[in-house]
């Protein structure tokens, strides 16, 4: 099997894995699963913003959250530290299940290795591929959940969240936050958000 046909029998993987998702989210006019469609977004936004993005990159974009609706927020305890234990455990059960998938098709020991630290966030601040996956899974939010989040929170809660999310951000995804298509009001508080 030649290396492309690897890569997209993977993504396929990834995705038939992610296709079980009770959880919906319309995105760009089409009801569709929730991880699906985000893991589909997060590799638009890797493809765009790193053209020749890595093959593990790629893989670890498409498989960033796969199958995270088996891990609810509900199963920790309430609190920033049931928060971090939940989101560690994520990105534990994240990496085992994006390198069975991989292994699975044929992938190498190293290369399964690499994707399982981009999707953990290993060496993020130090290692410009994490970065470029934090990049691309902040656009992801932005896109996709600023407008809920906007009608959820007051002002200053919200703002606080963006300017959390802004910090993560390389200059190059901040500036593609700013050209986002977003609700007025969404682009008011972001811009806000981006005052120094």
């Amino acid at each position: 099997m030649g290396d492309d046909e690897r890569l997209r029998r993977a993504l396929a993987a990834i995705d038939e894995a992610n296709a079980g998702d009770p959880n919906r989210i319309e995105v760009r006019g089409a009801s569709r699963p929730k991880e699906v469609a985000h893991a589909e977004l997060v590799s638009e936004w890797v493809e765009r913003l790193r053209p020749n993005a890595s093959e593990a990159l790629r893989l670890a974009a498409r498989a960033h959250h796969v199958q995270r609706w088996t891990i609810p927020r509900s199963d920790h305890p309430e609190g920033r530290l049931g928060y971090h234990r939940w989101r560690t455990a994520l990105q534990r059960f994240h990496a085992e299940k994006a390198g069975e998938i991989l292994a699975g098709v044929g992938y190498d020991a190293a290369t399964i290795e690499r994707v399982q630290n981009l999707v953990q966030k290993r060496d993020l601040g130090r290692d410009p591929e994490v970065q470029a996956l934090e990049d691309a899974l902040c656009l992801v939010f932005l896109e996709t959940q600023l407008r809920e989040l906007a009608e959820r929170l007051d002002e200053v809660r919200l703002l606080d969240v963006l300017r959390k999310t802004l910090a993560k951000m390389s200059p190059a995804a901040i500036e593609c936050a700013g050209a986002l298509a977003l609700a007025p009001a969404a682009r008011a508080c972001l811009q806000r958000a981006m005052e120094p």
